[in-house]
């Protein structure tokens, strides 16, 4: 282990941060692979010279450089024993567009989705589509060579790099980009680093015999989806190596080396017009994957944009996400794979005739039983829940798991039937039932086996298959990666795809390239073993922690961490849209994805020797800023729910640490406002008052700028138990029981009349009960006993009162939603609290339900003229829909609503009025949701269905916010 003290000294050279403390270091030992190797340090460059710095260092201590942007390489090619070389955070500039020319030039941590945000009003696109494009970054792509799902129509990275901008392995600058053969010879004399990489490479690819050597042992060449070591294979079609036109660039040696030649600082790259507009898929549905993999041949010779496979296994992981149930719509019965199929054109009719060719080839190939034809958003639909793929194969519950290590070969379209077939039977002969899905249109097929690689015999079969399916792959003469590159899984194989005489001339390549081994060492070549260093420790005792949450669905709390496969979904930028996660979007910090909370939780409630293996400062940092939006439970593919991760936590550390007072007041907010109400007048008067509130917001530890809420004249439980019986209809449609949340009861009273007059006025009967209030804060400060017993007391309550027939319903998402979310796992009851749940709904929800039904009508409001504009409460978000909101303002007949495209508002309960949290929770806020409230007209009406919600909107516009509910109440002929 080298010295910390040397470590300083590199962070004392670099404008940019240095971090090796435990926490930075447990966060960047994984990535999106089954490895796991603890770096040095990871350091965070603001400039070249930063980077020149960092290799001088590592030059100078014989250190390896691992170059890291978004962390979601699937064979570990991020992760090393040295110092990661993080450029996600600094290095995020587009830098130039030429629109005659149709190149960009951009930093190598710019989001693939955002450039093309960026690139849509040029009517350009960069091509290659990654199912992780809304937040890998272009420097990864380049390093992997990414394909995606566009390739069968605009080709691989490789194809699209027209210049890279390094620094090499001395700190010496170089610009690759391709060069007459004139400029190659000058270039190989000059007595340089570059120079004697020229040299190196006419020597080595010279010699007619290993120019043959290579064109009989690489990959066949009509695969284009090809990583198999360095892509010598492309330079020798070039003018300097045969009698081919084609100039040399050496970009195409580059892309795909993974980070191992040089270090990129820029790049330029080859655009493409944007698609034609008008498009349909056909989601061809088959019974069988020989099926499927047999139409692949016939349904390519069609123009196809896009051929993408999934298959069962993948389908039925999507049943259990909230989010990917609804892209579900179109699958026919229960296929065994399925077919993506789109295709495009310029106008309809030449779309239709393209549709009526294709549907006459599957229908004439008898392969597929249904062919649902899609449009317009429902092809996004579609695409989206294929990609999710990846990050849904978490949810297998248990320590088996979908591992990647054979899932990037590619073979030629022809051979793809056969190869697959052979590779079931290969499967079968080690009982595995494996995972198909991905690129079928470009021979490439995402094939992962279910193990348990926790397990001794599983990691030997884990070597014993790969090393099988690479002479499998070897037959067909395919490539062992096609896009996801070799890493540590399977840099190994690389002698054998390509023979030995070949690895020795990327050997001496790497050598020219980097004669000290610094950049990025144990990949492509001097290969780490594929079997070691894996995320988990074999045949390890598995740990056992108790908690109070109920984590049986996921069989503990360390598997609900586990679910994480570092896919890194919650990267992505806010102009992805959706809501996880706020505080990374906010400080760009690994640490606050929840990709990173899951993992340090993960690893010390793994490693952990304290006998309470929560108590750690490591844990408390990771979740500090996490606002429990639970965005990721929904957007996450593999559902890591990390607010309820985090209300264990911090139940479980403050056993050992104590609460502290304010989070008691904080969690006991229901009791002090009973005590308020004896005196309201006088509670809001020390609320209001500058100087008697300042004192409260300062010794409470309460953000100086934030207003503190005030109680409403009356509670609303007080209102209903003096009016609500006299106002009930006489013959209602059916009654609802209505759920008196701890926010609407002393805050909101009058939006809690609003909504029981509307009900009432609809003609619902409603009934209000004694009940206790919901616990959603005892929740959110990790009390979880007292939680516990309020979940409990209201779960007696109201058992055997709800039904289909007489529901529960309430106003403020993150109170009546706890029935449906932490009451299941706290319940001492579970049947009891299943049963619940399935009948208690938001009041949105339940207008909805009754507007489809017919007994709510527009007829029954104003034609009056109004513009609003709503924002989502998170929590309505990942556990219920903003579409019912959106849908019953929608009712009366002019009224004009538009969903404001926000994540999280930034105040999430007590979080934005704590003053450490105060500049975070303005910066969320800033993102998306205040610059669209700013920018509304005065006469627009602003909407938000959570407490939290308006409070912020207020503190950060000025602009009142209304609960949808007072809208349509006002809205009643």
């Amino acid at each position: 282990m080298i010295d910390h003290n040397i470590l300083t000294s590199l962070q004392k050279r670099l404008d940019g941060e240095m971090q090796y403390d435990k926490l930075t270091r447990s966060l960047y030992a994984t990535d999106a692979s089954v490895y796991r190797r603890v770096p040095l340090g990871v350091t965070f460059p603001k400039s070249i010279s930063d980077i020149k710095n960092i290799i001088a260092f590592a030059l100078e201590h014989k250190i390896g450089l691992i170059p890291r942007t978004a962390g979601t390489s699937l064979a570990g090619q991020c992760v090393g024993d040295g110092i990661v070389v993080d450029v996600s955070k600094h290095f995020t500039e587009i830098i130039s567009i030429d629109r005659s020319k149709k190149t960009v030039t951009v930093q190598p941590g710019v989001i693939r989705d955002d450039l093309n945000r960026f690139l849509k009003p040029y009517g350009l696109f960069f091509g290659p589509n990654t199912s992780t494009s809304n937040r890998c970054m272009i420097g990864g792509m380049v390093g992997n060579n990414s394909s995606g799902t566009t390739s069968i129509q605009y080709g691989v990275t490789r194809d699209k790099v027209l210049e890279l901008h390094t620094v090499l392995s001395d700190g010496s600058e170089a610009v690759f980009s391709e060069i007459s053969i004139e400029e190659f010879n000058t270039k190989r004399n000059i007595d340089t680093l570059e120079g004697k990489i020229y040299q190196s490479i006419y020597k080595e690819l010279s010699p007619k015999a290993a120019q043959e050597e290579i064109i009989a042992n690489f990959p066949k060449p009509e695969i284009h989806r090809r990583n198999t070591g360095y892509a010598i294979d492309e330079l020798i079609n070039s003018e300097v190596f045969s009698r081919d036109t084609t100039p040399i660039n050496l970009c195409k040696l580059l892309s795909g080396s993974e980070g191992t030649l040089a270090f990129t600082t820029q790049i330029t790259l080859q655009l493409d017009e944007l698609p034609p507009d008008e498009s349909l898929m056909i989601a061809a549905h088959f019974k069988t994957i020989n099926d499927c993999m047999n139409a692949v041949v016939p349904v390519m010779e069609h123009s196809l944009y896009t051929c993408e496979m999934m298959d069962k296994t993948i389908l039925d992981c999507t049943k259990n996400n909230i989010e990917q149930l609804k892209n579900r719509f179109f699958i026919v019965d229960d296929p065994e794979a399925i077919l993506m199929l789109e295709l495009r054109a310029i106008d309809k009719e030449d779309l239709e005739k393209q549709k009526v060719r294709l549907l006459e080839t599957l229908t004439k190939s008898g392969l597929s039983y249904a062919n649902p034809v899609l449009h317009g958003t429902e092809i996004d639909q579609a695409l989206e829940l294929r990609k999710a793929g990846l990050g849904l194969l978490g949810n297998i519950v248990g320590d088996k798991k979908a591992v990647a290590c054979i899932e990037d070969t590619a073979v030629a379209i022809p051979d793809l039937a056969n190869y697959i077939s052979e590779f079931t039977t290969l499967m079968t002969s080690y009982n595995q039932e494996a995972v198909y899905y991905a690129h079928a249109g470009a021979g490439e097929i995402h094939l992962r086996p279910i193990l348990d690689l926790k397990k001794r015999e599983d990691v030997t079969l884990f070597k014993k298959i790969t090393d099988d399916v690479a002479t499998l792959v070897k037959k067909y003469n395919g490539s062992m990666s096609g896009e996801h590159g070799d890493g540590i899984v399977r840099a190994e194989y690389i002698p054998f795809m390509i023979g030995e005489k070949n690895y020795k001339i990327i050997e001496r390549i790497k050598e020219a390239f980097d004669p000290g081994y610094i950049f990025n060492p144990g990949k492509i070549v001097n290969a780490y073993p594929m079997d070691q260093k894996l995320r988990y420790e074999i045949d390890r005792e598995e740990p056992e922690i108790n908690t109070i949450f109920d984590f049986s669905d996921s069989m503990g709390i360390l598997r609900a961490a586990e679910k994480c496969n570092g896919s890194g979904d919650c990267r992505k930028s806010v102009e992805s849209g959706g809501t996880m996660c706020p505080s990374y979007r906010a400080t760009k910090n690994e640490k606050d994805t929840t990709r990173g909370r899951a993992n340090t939780l993960r690893e010390f409630l793994t490693n952990s020797s304290e006998v309470n293996k929560f108590n750690h400062k490591e844990l408390k940092e990771v979740f500090d800023l996490c606002l429990s939006c639970k965005g990721c439970s929904s957007e996450c593919p593999s559902n890591v729910d990390v607010a309820t991760l985090k209300a264990e936590f911090e139940y479980q550390y403050q056993k050992k640490n104590g609460v502290s007072l304010r989070t008691k007041l904080f969690a006991n907010n229901n009791r002090l406002n009973d005590l308020g109400r004896i005196a309201p007048g006088m509670t809001n008067f020390f609320f209001k008052n500058k100087f008697t509130s300042r004192i409260l917001k300062s010794s409470l530890g309460i953000a100086k700028n934030r207003d503190l809420p005030l109680l409403s004249k009356q509670s609303l439980r007080n209102w209903c138990n003096n009016n609500i019986n006299k106002i009930q209809p006489v013959q209602p449609i059916k009654t609802v029981y209505f759920f008196i949340d701890e926010f609407t009861n002393h805050l909101d009273t009058p939006i809690g009349i609003d909504a029981i007059e509307l009900l009432v006025k609809l003609n619902y009967g409603v009934k209000v009960i004694d009940h206790k209030e919901s616990g959603r804060t005892f929740i959110s400060k990790g009390l979880l006993k007292q939680a516990k017993a309020l979940a409990n007391h209201n779960i007696s309550v109201f058992n055997t009162l709800i039904t289909q027939e007489t529901p529960l319903i309430g106003l403020e998402p993150s109170a009546i939603l706890t029935f449906r979310d932490e009451y299941l796992r706290l319940a001492n009851d579970k049947k009891k609290a299943e049963s619940l749940s399935k009948n208690t709904f938001l009041i949105d929800e339940f207008l909805n339900s009754e507007i489809q039904r017919g007994n709510i009508t527009s007829a029954q409001f104003t034609s009056e003229s109004k513009t609003i504009k709503l924002h989502g409460h998170c929590h309505q978000k990942a556990l219920s829909t903003i579409q019912t909101t959106f849908a019953y303002l929608n009712l009366p007949e002019n009224f004009k609503v538009t969903i404001i495209p926000s994540g999280c508002c930034g105040m999430a309960g007590s979080f934005g009025y704590e003053k450490e949290h105060y500049d975070i929770s303005m910066q969320v806020g800033e993102q998306t949701l205040f610059p669209a409230v700013r920018k509304a007209k005065e006469d627009t009406i602003i909407t938000a269905v959570g407490t939290s919600c308006r409070h912020q909107i207020k503190d950060g516009t000025s602009r009142t916010a209304f609960h949808p509910v007072t809208i349509l109440r006002e809205a009643l002929i």
